[in-house]
């Protein structure tokens, strides 16, 4: 497994990265080690959690479980063998600190409970899992309408990034990410850090895949220009880019089974484009899980895929990916399929 920089940290992770929100729902704590250790094995040192994780579903009954899931393997395992990302949650989830917003105050109660979970002294990126200000992702960019109150949006920055600081000078964290931002809220975190003197978003997550590409047009500039990796998360759309909902198939306790709406996923249109890529990965003789994978490497920005696996098979399958190069042929391919399709979703 290749190990790559993260953005401007100095810290080397895995190519690819591990997702826990499985774990706790869709998975027990043993296969959630199991899955841990064999990663780790394979060269996958770069896990990312969240303090509302498990997902599928969301739960006052088991918020936090993931963290502690990971804490659990952590208290009998080499705490620097792992570069750890989790995660604040924002504004809106009930479930989370009753759905306050982010804040220098709910920032450090955040980062406090999810040390406490994780069983360990720092956190190696830490995430703001999306802005206070909203956001058009998961399906929401039709009805997606901005703010404009923007000196009381750059109030709310500056005391985070302070708040940053103070936990970075701690040893708490030791480096600030993004997640589900747009272009304009990066950069100006950016310009404010630089401005004050405090720490520089080292990453954003936000949703990637042959399915959902809105990051490649001004997001992928500035990622490239500003050395912002992207870290994709849901690279295979939940599950539709493995194959595994193919014919009308819906697999007992998959994603699908449990959450029938599937995050907005499912369009009329959706699986005339999933059918369209399982069948150029068969022709090129590529598992397309492997190719939708590669696929995401390829871009011309940094980027990290995450995966998640309710299977050790489906953890090997995804790991596997590493060792694929898709060749320009099929690229040239994928670029002409993906003008002609409609849009997933």
């Amino acid at each position: 497994m290749k190990q790559i920089p993260l953005g401007d940290t100095g810290m080397m992770v895995s190519e690819y990265c591990l997702g826990t929100m499985t774990w706790g729902s869709q998975n027990t704590q043993d296969q959630a080690h199991e899955q841990m250790d064999y990663a780790l094995a394979q060269g996958v040192n770069f896990w990312d959690t969240a303090e509302m994780y498990p997902t599928t579903p969301i739960s006052k009954d088991t918020v936090g479980l993931s963290e502690s899931i990971v804490g659990s393997w952590l208290s009998r395992n080499p705490r620097e063998k792992v570069i750890l990302a989790t995660k604040i949650t924002g504004e809106g989830q009930a479930l989370v600190r009753e759905g306050q917003v982010i804040d220098g105050k709910t920032l450090r109660q955040s980062v406090e409970g999810s040390l406490k979970r994780l069983k360990t002294d720092y956190i190696d990126l830490y995430q703001l899992h999306w802005p206070n200000r909203g956001s058009y992702h998961f399906r929401k960019i039709w009805a997606f309408t901005p703010q404009t109150n923007c000196s009381e949006v750059e109030d709310n920055m500056c005391k985070v990034l302070t708040a940053a600081n103070e936990l970075i000078s701690e040893g708490k964290i030791r480096a600030l990410g993004l997640s589900n931002e747009s272009v304009w809220g990066t950069a100006k975190w950016l310009s404010l850090a630089k401005e004050l003197g405090l720490p520089r978003m080292a990453s954003v997550q936000n949703e990637y895949s042959l399915l959902c590409r809105q990051f490649d047009s001004d997001w992928a500039e500035l990622s490239a220009m500003e050395n912002i990796p992207l870290l994709a998360f849901s690279p295979l759309a939940c599950g539709l880019l493995t194959g595994k909902y193919a014919q009308g198939s819906v697999p007992q306790g998959s994603r699908l089974a449990i959450g029938p709406a599937f995050g907005g996923r499912m369009t009329p249109q959706v699986f005339q484009v999933v059918d369209a890529y399982l069948d150029l990965a068969k022709r090129h003789g590529l598992a397309p899980n492997q190719m939708s994978l590669a696929f995401c490497r390829s871009r011309p920005y940094p980027n990290i895929p995450i995966f998640g696996a309710t299977t050790r098979e489906q953890l090997a399958s995804n790991i596997a990916a590493a060792d694929i190069t898709l060749s320009p042929e099929l690229l040239t391919e994928i670029t002409a399929m993906y003008s002609s399709l409609p849009p997933a979703y």
